[in-house]
């Protein structure tokens, strides 16, 4: 999906506090007004020495319930990330409500090389009255490690999206290039996945 190779977040027993715990808004007035006027908010950091995290953040106007309904359609990722070319369910979990396992792939191009990476997730989705949340958490797949947080709340008369993943690829590539390729990709595929949520 985004940075190095973007995935959705996954599940339910993030270890990870950062990823784990429910993102909060911290925008200010002019934060809110760059939101509003569709910027997207961005900030990288390390993790590990060859891993890297970053934390986006967009404004949708739709409402939750209709973003909740598109997002949770996980087959469709692959219209919101061009770098995914396959997404899907391979699991409910019996007895577990909102607890799926997905399969996706997703290629890269690197000056002449392709890369594909495969991975499998857990996925743990919460509803609540003010939020909704999807969290992705790594099974097993082509990275050492990866988690992703989808967070949803009614902000304006739409829907504030944030979203946060932290990886780190087995491929020993520096930190710091990791999070310069979260940058330059992550804005991208999030303008495309708000193009796709909004029917443009």
């Amino acid at each position: 999906m985004t940075g190095v190779i973007s995935f959705p977040l996954s599940d339910a027993a993030v270890s990870d506090a950062a990823i784990a715990s429910r993102p909060e808004v911290g925008c200010g007035v002019s934060e809110q007004g760059k939101l509003l006027q569709g910027e997207i908010l961005l900030e990288t950091r390390s993790h590990t020495s060859w891993g890297g995290a970053v934390t986006a953040q967009m404004y949708i106007p739709l409402r939750r319930s209709e973003v909740w309904q598109q997002l949770t359609d996980y087959p469709r990722w692959v219209q919101f990330f061009p770098d995914l070319v396959q997404s899907e369910v391979i699991d409910r979990i019996e007895g577990r409500e909102g607890r799926k396992r997905l399969y996706q792939v997703a290629r890269k191009a690197f000056f002449l090389l392709t890369a594909q990476v495969e991975i499998y997730l857990k996925v743990l989705e919460t509803v609540q009255a003010t939020w909704q949340q999807i969290q992705f958490q790594m099974e097993r797949g082509n990275f050492h490690d990866f988690a992703a947080n989808l967070h949803l709340q009614d902000f304006g008369s739409g829907t504030l999206l944030t979203y946060t993943v932290q990886a780190t690829p087995t491929l020993p590539i520096p930190s710091q290039l990791i999070q310069q390729a979260m940058r330059l990709d992550l804005p991208a595929n999030m303008q495309k996945m708000r193009q796709v949520l909004c029917g443009r």
